[in-house]
């Protein structure tokens, strides 16, 4: 038995899936059968009851399952003693977040840590709030960067960042010659919204007594295509301030408040209530609580 068997053991017994838990840990599929039949000949039991349609630990796999849990747990946390005994810190930092927040917020906080600990390598996991928030709790992930609010009782969660939400428009836009714009007139554009996300939800909130009139162009994924496409002309969206600074600089889009509106996007820090924080990710929290601190945070356009 070694550590790589058991971590695949655990993403076989989390995904419930040959096939899926292969593709986490980049292995081919008779590769992960191959370990799986190794254990199971070393405990001498069945470790998963396999059907065409699920594979589902045994009794002896669940027992199986704490265990690896815990042995895991206990490597990771003697290389992080090994590193504080020695005064040196290394070893690795997970850390998650969504695609903007890597791009246009964490990035001087990222030099910053690296300037101080260069022996540290940083793992990244980018994806939606959601999913971050699920591999935190999972403990997959050190520490994760959410759009708060954050709900699961299973995690500390440290406010960090706030960064104003404006209506952002091309030079061709009617409206980027304007102050400010009501939300009437934002509904009577061509509008550009993010697939999923906290600023889809305050477009649909917020334009919903105006839906007769909403003229929805695209739907995207990437917060760098809305940008480009809102500089081109296919429509306006609602973007963090932070997130435009070089286009606005460039002089190709313009952030405008919204009349009777004061929409803000607040960050936190989040990680497990019921673990202690490895000094690489403590060390991180320090860092980030003094570059996002709010004076530093991004008011107005």
């Amino acid at each position: 038995m070694d550590f790589d068997q058991l971590k695949t053991f655990i993403e076989v017994a989390k995904l419930r899936s040959f096939s899926r838990a292969a593709e986490r840990v980049l292995r081919s599929q008779p590769a992960v059968s191959a370990q799986i039949r190794q254990l199971e000949e070393e405990y001498g039991h069945r470790l998963f009851d396999r059907t065409a349609k699920a594979v589902r630990l045994t009794p002896a796999g669940e027992v199986v399952l704490e265990y690896a849990q815990q042995l895991l747990n206990l490597k990771t946390d003697s290389a992080r003693a090994i590193s504080e005994w020695n005064g040196i810190l290394n070893g690795t930092l997970s850390i998650g977040a969504n695609e903007g927040t890597f791009l246009y917020v964490l990035p001087k906080v990222f030099a910053k840590y690296h300037r101080k600990f260069p022996r540290v390598r940083i793992s990244v996991y980018r994806s939606f709030t959601h999913k971050v928030s699920e591999k935190v709790e999972e403990g997959a992930l050190d520490i994760g960067v959410l759009t708060m609010p954050v709900k699961s009782p299973s995690l500390k969660v440290v406010p960090v960042f706030r960064d104003r939400i404006l209506l952002m428009v091309g030079t061709g836009s009617p409206l980027f010659s304007k102050r400010s714009a009501t939300l009437e007139e934002i509904a009577r554009q061509p509008l550009i919204i993010p697939k999923t996300g906290s600023i889809r939800k305050l477009m649909e909130k917020n334009l919903r007594p105006h839906r007769e009139h909403l003229n929805i162009t695209m739907e995207l994924t990437s917060l760098t295509m809305i940008k480009q496409f809102v500089a081109t002309g296919f429509g306006v969206s609602l973007i963090c301030a932070s997130f435009a600074k070089d286009n606005v600089r460039s002089g190709e889009v313009k952030l405008l408040p919204i009349e009777g509106l004061d929409l803000w996007r607040e960050l936190a820090l989040v990680y497990r209530r019921d673990r202690s924080l490895p000094r690489v990710a403590s060390s991180f929290l320090e860092i980030a609580n003094h570059e996002l601190r709010p004076e530093k945070s991004v008011a107005s356009s």
